[in-house]
């Protein structure tokens, strides 16, 4: 990104909310420095504009970054933190077209909300609201001989030892699961084990673009590890194309072109809908999930995601795509900004730009953001 940025004329740098300094208002940030390659500290102004890439966590940090954000609501951010997966499902949800993609899912309360889904369903999630990475996750499934099969994840990632326990124990046994405080979602469970027995989904990545409007950069599939719940690739997931995993999956290819153009629009869909509902996003990664039928199912929607997949996928042209965007992106936004100023400033003012007034304004959102 840092190199991206520099091609076209931005300085890129990295700092926390403790590397500021008010009296003097500067940033002690962290710097790269190409010609050597290392990373170095050093004194910087405020920047044009920010991008924030700190995720929702019950940390000291976290509310560090929010006084942050409050204290310089006037800079520019490209993005805000998203609402918690109960809250982005309750807002999809009210949209009919979105209803039929969104797996059932409630608000764990007590051991009988797993019992009531588990009558409906024969595999229930249970997820930390706030949780990333997999961690924390316990998947039920309900067996033909009447017991339950609990496995899952720690909020280490470690894979735990599968239980067998009965449907009377099932209240014990959830009881003694570490949530580590945190609260739970209840969600109905998909078939997507692959003939292997492995678990997979797909991970498509929405960014605004450098005029402002949200499109698909790609879209990569995830297998999980043997005995593994989740797909994630901090857990010791695989990445694959997404049209290798279908074929596998679904088989024909005119299908398979199909359900990436249901897939496409309704990710486009959802981006533009949370952009609406919550303002002043950048990006959104959607985990996708594809069933035996080629129905597109969303189980997360994640604002501060990782581009990895693309690369382990051997994706590269798509890899760099998802790095320059946000700041081709943070350029226009800022130039929309500058603009709006102008305008306000004086009536007059043109609203096309020439040549050399865009050529002023890459050096100065450059120049801005270095000392």
């Amino acid at each position: 990104m840092i190199r991206a940025g520099k091609r076209i004329g931005i300085s890129v740098f990295v700092f926390t909310p403790q590397d500021v300094e008010d009296r003097s208002g500067k940033i002690h940030a962290m710097v790269y420095n190409s010609d050597t390659k290392k990373w170095g500290r050093r004194w910087v102004r405020f920047p044009n504009v920010v991008y924030d890439r700190c995720r929702i966590q019950k940390s000291y940090r976290f509310q560090q970054l929010l006084a942050f954000r409050k204290r310089y609501s006037h800079l520019l951010f490209l993005n805000r933190p998203l609402r918690n997966k109960w809250t982005i499902y309750r807002t999809l949800g009210k949209v009919p077209a979105f209803r039929s993609h969104l797996p059932i899912t409630k608000l764990y309360q007590s051991s009988e909300d797993v019992a009531m889904l588990l009558k409906k369903f024969p595999t229930v999630y249970l997820k930390p609201i706030n949780g990333t990475g997999g961690r924390g996750i316990l998947r039920i499934d309900r067996r033909k001989d009447g017991t339950l099969l609990l496995q899952g994840r720690n909020h280490s990632r470690k894979i735990v030892q599968p239980r067998h326990v009965s449907r009377s124990s099932l209240s014990s046994a959830l009881s003694s699961w570490d949530m580590h405080g945190d609260r739970y979602i209840v969600q109905q469970g998909l078939n997507i084990k692959l003939p292997s027995g492995r678990i997979h989904d797909y991970r498509m990545l929405v960014q605004k673009n450098g005029s402002g409007s949200w499109e698909v950069t790609g879209c990569a599939g995830r297998v999980g590890p043997f005995r593994s719940i989740t797909s994630n690739l901090h857990g010791g997931g695989e990445a694959a194309t997404m049209n290798s995993l279908l074929r596998q999956w679904i088989g024909s290819d005119e299908t398979i072109t199909q359900i990436r153009e249901t897939a496409e629009k309704f990710g486009i869909s959802v981006a533009r809908h949370l952009d609406g509902a919550y303002g002043a996003l950048c990006e959104l990664a959607l985990d996708l999930a594809i069933d035996r039928r080629g129905k597109v199912w969303l189980l997360e929607v994640n604002p501060k995601p990782s581009r990895e997949v693309f690369k382990r996928a051997g994706e590269r042209d798509v890899y760099r795509k998802a790095i320059v965007r946000p700041i081709e992106y943070a350029l226009w936004s800022y130039r929309q900004k500058k603009e709006s100023r102008s305008l306000k400033a004086t009536s007059n003012i043109s609203t096309d730009m020439d040549q050399r007034q865009l050529s002023e304004l890459i050096a100065e959102y450059g120049h801005a953001s270095s000392d």
